[in-house]
C-alpha cells in the first residue's frame, strides 16, 4: 500500500497543471466533491470507513454562500459503527472593516458514533482574517449559535434540550506551488450555560494535485460531545474534485 501511495504521489506532482484553482475575478461558483475512505483486516476481523464530502459555492464582491454536505458510514465487523450526516448552509457579507466580514449558518446534523438523532444550529457571528492572499489563508470568526437537540445520553437514556452556544472558530489553508494544498478548520461551542456542555471539531486534509480539477487527499478529522461522552477520530485518503467556472 505504501507503494502504491508513492506512485500516486509521483505521478500527481508530475502532472500537475499550472493554473490554480480558486476563485477569480471571472469565476465565481464552487463544486467540490471528495470522496475518502479506509479499510483494515486482520486475522480478528475488519473494519472500513467511508467519507463523502460536497460543496457549492458562490462568492461574488459583497457576499458568499456555501452549502456543505458530508456523509461518513462505517463498519467494524458487520456492526455499523458511523451513520453521520452533516448539511450546513453559510453565508459571509463582506462590508465593512478591511478583513473583517459578518457571517450566518444553519447547521443540521445527526449521528449514530456521536449520539446525535438530530441537531439544528442557527447563529451568526464576525470574523477577522489575518491572511487573505492567493495561496495562504488564516480567519478566526465567532458568534452565538442556538442549539436544539435530540441526543442519546446512553443505550437508553433520551434527552431533547435547547441551549445557546459560543461558536470559536479557527481556519487556514496553504497552497504551495500549486501542487500541495493544506487545509485546517477547527471549532469550539461551549454552552453559554454549563461550561461542561461542549463541542469541539477539527477536520484537516492535504492535497496532491494530480491535474487542474482532481487531487489525490489525505483527511484528519476528530469530534467529540461532551454531553453524550462521545467522541471518534478518523483518518481516510481518496480523491477530490474539485471545478471552478
Amino acid at each position: 500500500m505504501i507503494k502504491k501511495l508513492k506512485i500516486l504521489l509521483y505521478i500527481g506532482l508530475c502532472f500537475t497543471a499550472s493554473a490554480s484553482a480558486q476563485f477569480t475575478d471571472s469565476t465565481a461558483y464552487q463544486i467540490r466533491y471528495t470522496s475518502t475512505g479506509a479499510f483494515n483486516k486482520t486475522n480478528d476481523g475488519q473494519s472500513w470507513l467511508l467519507n463523502n464530502a460536497a460543496k457549492i459555492g458562490v462568492r461574488k464582491k459583497s457576499y458568499s454562500l456555501n452549502w456543505n454536505n458530508t456523509w461518513i458510514y462505517g463498519k467494524q465487523d458487520s456492526k455499523l459503527t458511523n451513520n453521520d450526516y452533516s448539511s450546513a448552509l453559510d453565508f459571509n457579507l463582506y462590508k465593512g472593516f478591511p478583513r473583517t466580514f459578518f457571517w450566518g449558518l444553519v447547521n443540521y446534523n445527526t449521528s449514530k458514533s456521536l449520539k446525535i438523532n438530530n441537531q439544528l444550529l442557527a447563529g451568526a457571528g464576525i470574523a477577522y482574517s489575518f491572511i487573505d492572499s492567493d495561496n495562504a489563508y488564516l480567519n478566526l470568526s465567532d458568534g452565538i449559535l442556538f442549539d436544539s437537540s435530540d441526543l442519546m445520553l446512553n443505550d437508553i437514556d433520551r434527552e431533547i434540550y435547547h441551549t445557546w452556544r459560543n461558536s470559536l472558530r479557527l481556519t487556514g489553508k496553504y497552497i504551495y506551488r500549486n501542487l500541495i494544498e493544506l487545509n485546517s478548520s477547527s471549532f469550539f461551542q461551549p454552552s453559554l450555560n454549563d461550561k461542561d456542555d461542549y463541542t469541539f471539531k477539527s477536520v484537516s486534509s492535504i492535497a496532491f494535485k494530480l491535474n487542474r480539477w482532481l487531487s489525490l487527499t489525505t483527511a484528519f478529522q476528530y469530534n467529540r460531545i461532551s454531553r453524550t461522552d462521545r467522541e471518534n477520530l478518523m483518518f481516510s485518503y481518496g480523491l477530490t474534485f474539485e471545478r471552478y467556472f
